[in-house]
C-alpha cells in the first residue's frame, strides 16, 4: 500500500495521510501499515503500543530512548488536538533542529520519527488522545528528556501542566548524542 507521505524538515521524519474509508454506517482508519510506513521506517515494527490521553494545556516532552533501546516511532491522534513537536539530537549539521505537526483526527495524519529523535506535544484541547507505536520496549534506564524550553521552539504558551518528570529534563546543551545516530 503506498501512503502519501510528506517530508518533515528534519531527514528521515516525515506526516503521512492514513487511509479513511466511509460509507453509511461510519468510517474506517487504517493506523498502521507494515509496508507503508516501512518504506518511510525501514525494518519498523511495533513492540509496544502506548496511549496517551492529555486536557487541554498539557505539555509532555521531550522524550526519547537511547541505545541499546532507542527506537522509532509512529504517533497518531485518535481525538482532540496536538501541537506535535520533533527535536532533531543525531550529531551532525541538524543537531537541535525542531519541527512540528498540528495532528487531529480530522487531519487524517500520522508522525513517523526515525532514533534519534525526541518527541513531544502541546494539546490544544481536553481529551485529546495519542496512539504511540514504538519498536523496543519501554527502558526506565535508557528513558531520557530534554527540557522542553530548551530547544528552538515557540511553545503556545510559558506555563504549560507539565509532570514533575518532565520539569526536571536536563536541557539541550546539557546533552552528549550517542554516537550511533549520527546521520
Amino acid at each position: 500500500m503506498k501512503l502519501q507521505a510528506v517530508p518533515l524538515e528534519l531527514p528521515g521524519c516525515y506526516t503521512v495521510i492514513l487511509p479513511k474509508f466511509g460509507d453509511n454506517r461510519g468510517s474506517f482508519f487504517k493506523l498502521f501499515h507494515q509496508s507503508g510506513m516501512g518504506a518511510y521506517l525501514p525494518g519498523f515494527l511495533p513492540r509496544e503500543i502506548y496511549l496517551t490521553t492529555s486536557s487541554r494545556g498539557v505539555l509532555r516532552g521531550m522524550h526519547f530512548q537511547v541505545p541499546p533501546d532507542d527506537h522509532a516511532k509512529v504517533v497518531i491522534s485518535l481525538s482532540g488536538r496536538v501541537s506535535d513537536v520533533l527535536l532533531d539530537l543525531r550529531p551532525g549539521p541538524g543537531y537541535g533542529a525542531v519541527t512540528s505537526v498540528e495532528l487531529s483526527p480530522e487531519g487524517q495524519n500520522a508522525v513517523l520519527l526515525p532514533k534519534g529523535i525526541a518527541h513531544g506535544f502541546y494539546t490544544h484541547e481536553d481529551n485529546s488522545a495519542l496512539l504511540y507505536l514504538v519498536e523496543t520496549v519501554h527502558s526506565p534506564s535508557n528513558d531520557r528528556g530534554i527540557m522542553w524550553n530548551s530547544i528552538a521552539y515557540d511553545w503556545p504558551t510559558s506555563d504549560p501542566i507539565l509532570s514533575q518528570r518532565d520539569q526536571e529534563h536536563p536541557a539541550l546543551a546539557q546533552f552528549v548524542a550517542p554516537p550511533v545516530w549520527a546521520n
